[in-house]
């Protein structure tokens, strides 16, 4: 679906509640769950950012609901204190990659949308990309979930 965003919108516009737990929380290196939401009068774009997380082992998943929740949940299967390549051992000295472990991320988006109607795209640079229709008349369909494919 293309979809030409009007304009992102600030933190200070919007007033974007964003809740972390686990490791999104307590991480001390990338921030994960830096979120910036675009909004048409079609769609809403929502950007989240997920660094350490790896699409094909940090069983991601994204629920949207049709009265404007977002829901995130993962797991950080990187950042150990130990890395171990072929042949040698090394114990990290500086930790500044997330910590492993599960997360949730949950917002809300400025208007009611179509849960069934979401294109989401995880690029490679561990942002989470995804366009929703917004929700223009009532529907059955109050939750839809997406999950990147194994």
């Amino acid at each position: 679906m293309d979809v030409i965003i009007g304009k992102l919108l600030s933190e200070s516009k919007l007033k974007l509640s964003i809740v972390l737990t686990g490791t999104a929380k307590e991480s001390n290196g990338p921030s994960i769950g830096l979120v910036d939401i675009g909004v048409n009068h079609n769609a809403f774009l929502f950007r989240v950012a997920l660094p350490s997380i790896k699409n094909d082992q940090s069983k991601l998943k994204c629920e949207i609901h049709r009265d404007r929740k977002v829901l995130l949940q993962g797991m950080v299967t990187q950042g150990t204190k130990l890395l171990q390549e072929q042949s040698s051992k090394c114990e990290m000295i500086v930790e500044k990659f997330c910590s492993p472990g599960p997360f949730t991320i949950s917002f809300n988006l400025p208007g009611p949308v179509d849960p069934r109607l979401f294109s989401p795209k995880f690029r490679p640079d561990g942002i989470l990309e995804v366009v929703v229709v917004r929700n223009r008349h009532s529907s059955d369909h109050p939750v839809d979930t997406w999950a990147p494919p194994s």
